[in-house]
């Protein structure tokens, strides 16, 4: 394909940042810090599909931080017959956040591929995640540098895959949407969004999902050089 492709946006959580794996470990640190006894992968096995269900609620702007933080935990446990105290929930919800970038695990080829595309492309994050943990995410997992801008959905008012935040990250990189190309995980927040406006993209379907034929998409991040 005639490659016009100046700017290559990523996101983070799920796509280049181990999320699952660095969330898994932290869950470790903090529910022995709170005395909670559980089996960390009955947890983590619960724990992962409500925690993209509450993201998915926050996404289109149905619970807020504060309740996607509380509401997670709390139907976690419920879901494990847990009784645990709204305190203690609380402080989980607090010691999560300040612990979660203890762990910094990138996916196998995120290194490779973003020393592969920096001479040729100019990187860019859009990530819907929280404002105040993503940067050091960047910073801990030593991936900061390959990126000149960062658009964190928070700071612009609105999340992915609302157009707003694509626009913007368009603007803050001097770029076009027809020089630029999306990458992420989520099919509807990173896909759909950036093709939405007009963004091209490729899928990081490392969960294998259905597709439709016409969604690019690669099942390893080294995969990318075929289109890059």
């Amino acid at each position: 394909m005639e490659n016009k492709i100046t700017d290559v946006f990523f996101d983070l959580d799920h796509t280049l940042w181990d999320f699952d794996k660095n969330s898994a470990l932290t869950f470790d640190i903090i529910l022995k810090k709170n005395n909670v006894e559980v089996d960390l992968d009955r947890f983590s096995e619960k724990y992962q599909p409500i925690n993209l269900k509450y993201w998915k609620l926050y996404r289109d702007e149905k619970v807020s931080k504060s309740n996607l933080r509380y509401g997670r935990l709390k139907e976690t446990f419920d879901t494990l017959n847990m009784n645990v105290k709204d305190d203690v929930i609380n402080q989980l919800s607090i010691d999560y956040i300040n612990n979660l970038t203890t762990y910094n695990h990138v996916f196998e080829g995120t290194i490779e591929i973003l020393e592969y595309l920096k001479p040729k492309y100019k990187l860019h994050i859009i990530t819907n995640g929280f404002e105040e943990v993503q940067q050091i995410k960047l910073e801990k997992s030593n991936i900061s540098h390959f990126f000149d801008t960062v658009t964190s959905s928070e700071a612009v008012g609105v999340k992915k895959p609302n157009p707003k935040v694509f626009k913007h990250a368009l603007n803050i990189a001097d770029t076009t949407k027809e020089n630029s190309i999306m990458i992420g995980d989520n099919y509807e927040a990173d896909i759909l969004g950036a093709l939405n406006v007009g963004i091209d993209a490729i899928c990081y379907n490392y969960h294998n999902v259905v597709l439709e034929n016409k969604i690019k998409q690669v099942k390893h991040l080294l995969n990318l050089k075929e289109y890059l």
